[in-house]
């Protein structure tokens, strides 16, 4: 496993990073038992950052990874949680209050069975007032990394424009991580354009979801998935091709996304053990750049089509 800077945090975070959205059955169900034992295995492989947030499963995420996590050392990882979204009973709330922030901070951290969080991020800020954002929520955040519950600062969003936008707002230093999603994978590259801007701020960048919240699967994308039909038809195809190729579309996915140096961790999500090494194996095989080359002309003028959070 290669491990990288993120930005100036001083911690050296792997290559691929788990994503714990699964534990809170976001995409289907699963057996609460395999979803811990994939943890542990995520930790053996090498994996080091753990993402997660008590919006994933309504909180349900957060407590699972917490059974798992109370028989794992603390040193063996880097937790990422959230603030600012939340919800129950199928509906989503909002909420970037400081109050609220920081009850959630704690809340979190008994869920999670730890007693400090490595990076606590302001969750899809689209959702927020940005100004509050910036003279509320953040502040909130510097309360408690003074305080030691909280060691580094993020956010995390669809849209780069807004996240370029907060660290241009805020005191130099502030925000020292970025989660963007579906921002660099084979149908959309854009996170690249502003690689340069969150380098020259010392913002450390992770990129999630490489498969683009299952577009780029055999299974294809959920029914709920918000891109538009024109791009949902072409990744279909581009994952047609795949297979007659026989090279997964998923393996290809994941090594593109995984191939940016300037990019600190990738973080996908999985409850299954066999599927996280296999993930892993991927990235020790040299990716197959005609296949590369194949799939990006079949997407064609539907690369960098986005679309809205949801």
């Amino acid at each position: 496993m290669k491990y990288k800077e993120l930005g100036k945090t001083g911690m050296k975070v792997s290559r691929i990073g788990f994503g714990a959205s699964s534990l809170g059955g976001v995409f289907h169900d699963f057996e609460e038992k395999r979803g811990i034992e994939t943890v542990f295995t995520a930790i053996e492989a090498g994996i080091n950052i753990i993402d997660v947030s008590p919006y994933y499963g309504y909180y349900k995420a957060e407590t699972v990874l917490g059974k798992a996590l109370k028989d794992i050392p603390r040193s063996k990882y880097y937790l990422s949680t959230k603030v600012g979204r939340y919800g129950e009973d199928g509906h989503n709330t909002w909420d970037y209050s400081a109050r609220r922030v920081k009850e959630s901070a704690y809340e979190s951290m008994e869920r999670l069975n730890i007693d400090y969080i490595d990076i606590l991020n302001v969750h899809d800020i689209e959702f927020a007032d940005l100004h509050q954002v910036v003279d509320e929520t953040l502040p909130a955040l510097m309360d408690l990394k003074r305080e030691g519950v909280v060691r580094h600062i993020g956010c995390t969003d669809l849209q780069l424009e807004n996240l370029q936008w907060v660290i241009e707002h805020t005191e130099e230093g502030t925000v020292e991580s970025v989660l963007n999603f579906c921002h660099y994978c084979l149908n959309d590259d854009k996170l690249v354009d502003f690689l340069d801007f969150f380098e020259a701020h010392h913002v450390g960048v992770i990129n999630a979801s490489p498969f683009s919240m299952g577009l780029l699967t055999q299974r294809g994308a959920p029914a709920w998935h918000p891109a538009p039909e024109s791009l949902k038809a072409v990744c279909s195809k581009a994952a047609a091709y795949c297979r007659e190729k026989n090279y997964p579309i998923e393996k290809l996915a994941m090594q593109y996304a995984a191939s940016n140096d300037r990019i600190a961790s990738t973080v996908f999500s999985t409850t299954r053990p066999d599927n996280l090494l296999k993930n892993i194996q991927c990235m020790e095989e040299p990716i197959d750049e005609q296949l590369l080359k194949d799939v990006q002309n079949i997407i064609g003028d539907q690369r960098r089509v986005s679309w809205k959070n949801t």
